[in-house]
């Protein structure tokens, strides 16, 4: 199983802290049944820092004890675009992939969409395989699932994060993403792991919600 979304880089957002909590959570990981693990640090204020992060993938990379790893970013829209969707989209795409992780505004409203429609089609149309992360946090599609499956009707994949199973991390997104699965709308699921217990959600999400997430 390939966890295509972690925070398992240390030191560099508001996941691992340390080297020592990653090599935790690539335990963690391995017991949840985890094969292969994309690296994928925040593109969004405060925490992005191109360079920091890549030094710190290349740290973990020597220190994972045989689980493949490669490296992407969670890129937010609003950051996305503050950098230049032309000049920045090849360096925060998944690494030897045409895959490409954005993140949504978790308050944004379904006019906020006509915006995410023209980055998502300008980053279709240089060839990136965009996922969205976590549809079951963002307002609009908690309130219209209907926006969810515009989404996958444009080519979009969606992301569950595996915390939902537990109430999810602003404590409303259980139902919401389990609409989603019952629309037959989600084609990952991933970790999101900030920490070691994710991985236990993940493991548990897997289990109740099979899914080919890899």
């Amino acid at each position: 199983m390939r966890d295509i979304h972690c925070h398992i880089l240390p030191g560099v957002d508001d996941g691992a802290r340390d080297m020592d909590e990653s090599l935790a959570m690539l335990r963690a990981a391995r017991d949840a049944g985890v094969t292969s693990i994309v690296c994928t640090p925040h593109c969004r204020d405060p925490y992005f820092d191109f360079d920091a992060m890549w030094a710190a993938f290349r740290e973990l990379k020597l220190r994972a004890d045989g689980m493949p790893l490669t490296m992407g970013f969670e890129v937010a829209h609003r950051k996305l675009v503050e950098l230049g969707v032309e000049q920045w989209a090849p360096r925060l795409a998944f690494e030897g992939s045409n895959e490409f992780l954005l993140e949504l505004d978790t308050m944004c409203t379904g006019y906020d969409f006509e915006e995410y429609e023209r980055t998502i089609f300008e980053l279709q149309g240089m060839g990136y395989d965009v996922i969205i992360a976590h549809p079951e946090r963002y307002r609009a599609i908690q309130d219209d699932p209907g926006i969810a499956e515009d989404l996958v009707r444009m080519g979009c994949r969606l992301q569950a994060s595996a915390d939902f199973i537990d109430g999810g991390r602003f404590g409303k997104e259980k139902r919401p993403a389990k609409r989603l699965f019952k629309l037959g709308l989600y084609s990952y699921i991933a970790s999101d792991a900030h920490n070691v217990r994710h991985y236990a959600s993940l493991a548990k999400a897997v289990r109740k919600f099979p899914l080919d997430a890899r």
